[in-house]
This record gives structure tokens, sequence and C-alpha cells, in this order.
């Protein structure tokens, strides 16, 4: 099976993220300590319900105005100044839940001022107006490979000539609605997730989220190389159960690696199945390369997760300590001996693979680069 790759590189001249620990470089301090932002809390809020994992930047039922506002005025005060939305600067937003929360607090309220921003266009018309944004936003939402998305979206335009300097804005925000969802499938449960560990049942966690990355033609120190991906089309949730799929994003990324000695930013959600295809597929097309997942700590920020996690993997890399954070909550046995369960030297290595894979066996990862 043969997937394109874009090999499209693009600097980001700016990127940041917000997490429960606060922005990118104290996210990545806090992994490195092995601190978890997941507590157990109760999945349907001030509803009560079982205990979950949840990794929340405040109290998860559903306010006026939405409660993911403030964080989003704090996270979008570090975004360079320009234009953006004009035709030359486009922005592009990318959620799986956007104003999702909204819609389910206006079922137990009726207040209607949730529906002013409870469907993505309306949360978005939001944030155009609380930024000043032009109209020339570009709407994203595929799950949770929607960063990635966004990103390579955003280097199809400067490559193409139609943009000089692109905004990915990412958010997602956990609601009683979406953790009740997947509290209903059994993947959210009492446990705490242990991402590509061999244990006799899995789980995740959900997280509160948000980030953001400028990306130009320009020279920057860091770039985003090449985006490859790719959508088995097989089920609803599932995965092809031989892993072809995560085969086939995973040989075309590296395609694109040129003989760079990289470290791997996984998916690693902590469910079994799609973690053990992903960690023994990355194994063989990228023998000895460092595994490592952070959402056993900040839960999984769903379509969120592949800019906020590039975030903090770009902080790990500009800071002192000069190492990468390792699976947080994981423990072995691991499903191969490439899952780094303790933080590893960043010194050796020119690249770093980050992956996110969805529902419906959609996969998608990208190359980052650096001087």
């Amino acid at each position: 099976m043969h997937v394109p790759v874009d090999q499209l590189p693009a600097g980001l001249a700016a990127c940041d993220c917000l997490t429960p620990f606060g922005d990118a470089a104290a996210t990545a301090a806090a992994l490195l300590a092995g601190r978890r932002a997941l507590e157990l809390s109760p999945v349907l809020g001030r509803d009560g319900g079982d205990p979950v994992p949840l990794a929340l930047t405040g109290p998860m039922d559903e306010t006026l105005p939405p409660r993911w506002l403030p964080g989003l005025r704090t996270l979008a005060a570090g975004i360079p100044p320009a234009a953006w939305g004009a035709a030359r600067t486009p922005v592009i937003v990318a959620s799986s839940n956007f104003g999702v929360g909204s819609l389910y607090a206006f079922t137990r309220d009726h207040d209607p001022r949730h529906l002013a921003h409870g469907t993505p266009f309306a949360s978005v018309d939001l944030l155009r107006a609380e930024f000043g944004w032009g109209g020339h936003v570009h709407v994203f939402s595929h799950a949770c490979v929607t960063a990635h998305l966004g990103l390579a979206h955003a280097a199809r335009l400067l490559h193409a000539g139609l943009a000089d300097r692109v905004l990915v804005f990412a958010f997602d925000f956990v609601s009683p609605f979406v953790a009740g969802g997947f509290h209903s499938l059994k993947i959210l449960n009492g446990q705490l997730p242990a991402p590509y560990a061999r244990r006799e049942t899995g789980s995740i966690g959900l997280g509160d989220g948000a980030a953001f990355a400028v990306l130009t033609l320009e020279p920057a120190a860091f770039r985003l190389a090449a985006h490859a991906l790719h959508n088995e089309m097989f089920h609803f949730t599932s995965n092809q159960p031989d892993g072809a799929g995560f085969a086939a994003c995973a040989a075309a990324i590296a395609t694109a690696t040129a003989g760079r000695r990289v470290w791997i930013k996984g998916h690693g959600t902590g469910t079994l199945d799609a973690g053990r295809l992903e960690a023994e597929v990355l194994a063989r097309q990228f023998p000895g390369a460092p595994l490592a997942s952070w959402k056993g700590s900040l839960g999984h920020t769903l379509g969120s997760c592949g800019l906020v996690e590039l975030a903090v993997a770009l902080a790990a890399l500009r800071g002192p300590a000069g190492m990468i954070p390792g699976t947080v909550g994981g423990a072995a046995p691991s499903f191969t001996d490439t899952v780094a369960l303790e933080p590893f030297a960043a010194a050796g290595f020119d690249g770093a693979i980050l992956t996110s894979n969805a529902f419906g066996g959609a996969h998608a990862a990208m190359l980052l680069t650096h001087d």
C-alpha cells in the first residue's frame, strides 16, 4: 500500500501550548519530573458518575462565557502580531470538540446563550471576534489527527504561494458529553492510562489542551519537514488487525527521514490493541528509535493532541536540560523494548517523528527537524 508523503518543509516561527501544567515549557518540565496532570474525577462533572482520569484546567462544567475562553486568551497573547485572517496570513482552526460542551449545557439548563458558541462555526466566530481575526479562517475537524491535517494544510498553502505566514490554532476542552461518550466505550474507566504497557485492561485519560503554531517559509531553527496522512476507512473505531494502516503511514514518513537518527513521540493513549500495533510497527520501521507518549500524564487532548505535543517537544528540545520526557505512566513490560519509560538525552538525534491516530483507522505522522 503506497501512501504519499508531503515533503514541504516549513519553519516554525512560533509555537506554544496550554495544558493543566501551564505553557509548553512548564509542561515539558512537569513531564521530565514524571508528574501526572490526570486525576480521578466524576465523569459527568457536577452530575457525578464514575471516577475517571481527567486532566483539567478548571471545573469541567460549561460556563457563560464558555470555560475555555479565558485560557485561550492567555494562549493567544503569545501569538506574534500580524493581520491574522487576512488573505496572505490565514488562520487554521483545528478541533474535535469545538463548543459541544455548550450544547450539552443547553440541554441541562436551557439557557439559550449557550447556543451562541455551541457549534463549530459559532465557536470559531467567537474566536474571530475575540482575537480580531479576519475572514480567511479554515476549519478542520477529523478526530485525533485534526491538528496534523491543519499543519499539513498550512505547509501546502505556503508552498503553493497562497500565503506568507499561516497560524494554526487548536483547542479541545473536556465536557461531560465528551467524557461520557468515551466512558460508554469502556476505554475511559477507573484506571489511569499506562501507554504501551502489556496489561490486562487498557484505559485512556482525557485532557484539556490548546496550542498554536506559526508556519513560514522563512529560515527557522525548527522545521516541519514532511507530513504523511493515511486513512484505512476500516471501522468506526478500530484498526485493521494486522496493523497495515500503521505500517503504511510509518513507511511513508520514513521516506523523508533521509538517514536521520530520530526519536518518536507516539500517540500512545493507553489502549491495548492500538498501542501494541503502533509500538510494534514503529519498532520495525525505525529500529532502536526511542518511543515516548505523554498522554499518561496530560490525557488525550483529542483533535488538538498533535499540536499540543509538538509544542511540548519543541520546549523539551529548547530546554536547558537537553532531555526528552519519557512515557509518564508507562510500565514494564512494554509492547516493545523501544518504549522509553524514562527521560532520554536529545543529543545525538537530528529529528523527531510525531504521530497521531484516530477512530476509524486514520493515521498521521510528521517529521520535525532542527539545526
